[in-house]
Formats: C-alpha cells, structure tokens, sequence
C-alpha cells in the first residue's frame, strides 16, 4: 500500500473508482510533470448525492462537503493516470466553481473543503494557488465542481 493510500485509510476514506466522464474527455491526462484533471463533480457510486445552487437548495456547509467529495474524486483520477497517489510531489493549482444563488457570495470557503481534504491527505504536498468562481449552473446540476494540477515526482 502507497503512502498515500495508507493515509487515506488512517482518515477512513476510501479511494473511489475514476468517474466516468460525461462527454467526450478523459478524467486526466498527464503532460510531462504534471497531471491536469478534468472538472469533478460530487459524484458517489455513480450519482450525485444533492443538486441545486448553494446558497439555494444546497447550504453552504452541504457544499463545502460536496467539494471534499469532488477533491477525492480528482486524487483518484489523478492515480488512474499515474499508477501510484506517491508520485505526487505536490499540487500545484485547485480550481473550484460554485453554482451559486444571486447572493450567494461564500465560493472560498465552499472550496475550503476540496484544500482541506488534500492537506488532510497529502500534507505539506497539498498546500497549493486556488481559485473559488460563482457559477450560474455545472453539469447535472451539481452545486460544486472541482478540477486540480498536480506536479509529479520522478518524472
């Protein structure tokens, strides 16, 4: 087991399968040192748990969750691509979109959730540039949508 895995599993969380992607694009592909992914959407076993606009149909607090979902949802397509989560030297760059209601205004602290869950994991090596943009609408009506650039060891 990875360092990284072996973590994970410390956190209890389990690593989910790549997201299949909704149109025609990979979940991430890998160019020289660095993996880009595509968006990741909250996805779980295949469905999205809620729908709607944060500061809407969906609390903030809802959301700051979903974008957990979604940062573990981009470290698997991240290992779809590289085999191994312990080639990570770090990430580099997150950025998190917000389908938010007209007043809605907390897009960072939403995306604190996808910035914790990969500090949580990948320590030191998940501190990284972020940015947090309110949408009007993402795929399927998701309420958060998030997509990173890692840098690679070893490369």
């Amino acid at each position: 087991m990875s360092a990284v895995e072996a973590r994970l599993a410390e956190l209890g969380i389990t690593l989910p399968e790549v997201v299949p992607p909704l149109a025609a694009y990979q979940p991430a592909v890998r160019s020289g040192a660095y993996v880009f992914t595509a968006g990741q959407l909250p996805m779980v076993d295949g469905a999205l748990p809620m729908s709607g606009k944060v500061g809407g149909e969906v609390t903030p607090e809802e959301a700051k969750e979903l974008a957990r979902i979604c940062a573990l949802n981009a470290l698997a397509a991240v290992k779809s691509v590289t085999g191994d989560l312990d080639r990570v030297a770090r990430v580099v760059k997150v950025v998190g979109f917000v389908a938010s209601a007209p007043d809605f205004t907390g897009q960072p602290a939403v995306l604190n959730g996808a910035s914790e869950l990969l500090g949580e994991v990948l320590g030191d090596k998940g501190v990284h540039a972020r940015s947090a943009v309110g949408v009007a609408v993402l795929p399927m009506d998701a309420p958060v949508e998030v997509e990173i650039q890692v840098e690679l060891t070893g490369s």
